[in-house]
């Protein structure tokens, strides 16, 4: 039983692997730009035009959790941050990792958005080893959130994450789990291997056409809505 089920995990890691390449990248964040689509027209939801318009760092990630017997967590999303003129540069991809073993059965995906409001908190995404959200909140829609738990740092306090299930969690905490750079789809989606700090600092690539139109639908969404 061991063997089969260490036999289909590989299995399944090699073929996640073989499948990684510029189309399919492309594919994954015209995905991911279509869930922040959907997470904008929900109101109770939705990122306010006022937070996207002050951020200075934004991820959308997709999680998945899923499994029978071994149950993995974690994803790939996109980051990206902007200039000194408040323009959208070229996203980097990013990958969420979480890992159990037991009984679980089912499975769970969420779409998260984590913006980041200070050029501070936004250099989190450079640092050298991943960087993690402790703790765990709940809240509502809108500008404000109910039921945080935990500590919160005070690097935390200049991060808001929003997700397809709760709306805002106000500074709050991907659970028990980290975010890094994804320097394998990194390098199949720009040629050649690159770190966060030259794709979202040093402006060693130019944005793709799926990042020019990320950076639009955030523009977007970042103005405020006009009375009817």
């Amino acid at each position: 039983m061991k063997k089969t089920l260490v036999t289909l995990l590989v299995a399944g890691l090699a073929w996640a692997a073989a499948a990684l390449d510029k189309p399919q990248l492309d594919f994954n964040a015209e995905r991911l730009l279509a869930q922040f689509q959907t997470l904008q027209a929900q109101p109770h939801k939705q990122v306010p035009a006022d937070v996207l318009a002050r951020c200075q760092g934004i991820i959308l990630l997709d999680r998945t959790k899923a499994g029978f017997i071994f149950a993995y967590q974690g994803g790939r999303g996109v980051a990206l941050v902007k200039d000194k003129k408040g323009n959208w540069g070229p996203f980097g991809w990013v990958k969420a990792n979480e890992a159990s073993l037991g009984l679980q059965l089912g499975g769970q995906q969420t779409f998260v958005a984590i913006l980041f409001m200070t050029e501070e908190s936004a250099k989190t995404l450079v640092a050298d080893s991943a960087f993690e959200f402790g703790g765990e909140a709940r809240g509502t829609g809108g500008n404000h959130s109910k039921g945080l738990e935990g500590k919160v740092e005070s690097i935390e306090r200049s991060v808001l994450v929003y997700n397809d299930r709760y709306g805002v969690f106000g500074g709050a905490a991907v659970k028990g789990g980290t975010i890094s750079a994804d320097y394998d789809a990194n390098r199949l989606y720009y040629g050649t291997r690159l770190n966060l700090q030259e794709i979202l600092f040093d402006n060693k690539v130019a944005p793709t056409p799926a990042a020019t139109a990320l950076a639009a639908k955030l523009d977007q969404c970042a103005k405020p809505k006009t009375p009817q």
